[in-house]
């Protein structure tokens, strides 16, 4: 097996995370509130919790599927291919919904059922623009190669 790609470092994710999600409440926040009926500014209200659940999460599925991937493939990840883009953004958005569900609930005084449908279009909202966040993002600020080992 090869060795461990290069992550990316602690500051760079920071980075990472800030413009995502910043963008994100730009893009999101309009759209949510006039399809759910909540006030503009109750949504921003709540997208910004659901932004800082998502940073804190994003934080550790990012790394940890970024280690994961480059410990199977010897890829970093600013050279994950289509499909697993995909599968990335999706598996965030999903494991997301699970845990804002009861607070878009709470929040909007939703039933399950209609939270759920509001839950999983913001989610979907959300793994479009990651996939093409991600995608700029790692083609902005690419990993910088690790120094070949001196034998």
């Amino acid at each position: 097996m090869s060795a461990t790609p290069k992550l990316r470092s602690p500051l760079d994710r920071a980075r990472q995370v800030l413009l995502f999600e910043l963008g994100g409440m730009v893009l999101i926040t309009p759209p949510f509130a006039w399809a759910s009926g909540v006030p503009v500014r109750e949504s921003l209200v709540l997208l910004a919790i659901i932004a800082v659940i998502a940073s804190l999460w994003n934080a550790v599925y990012n790394t940890s599927f970024d280690w994961i991937e480059g410990r199977l493939t010897g890829r970093t990840a600013d050279r994950r291919p289509f499909l697993l883009r995909i599968a990335h953004a999706l598996g965030f958005e999903s494991s997301l919904v699970l845990m804002t569900l009861p607070l878009v609930m709470h929040w909007t005084g939703m039933g399950w059922l209609e939270a759920l449908l509001a839950d999983i279009a913001v989610a979907i909202a959300y793994a479009s623009y990651a996939f093409v966040f991600n995608l700029g993002y790692d083609r902005v600020f690419p990993i910088a190669a690790a120094p070949a080992d001196a034998r």
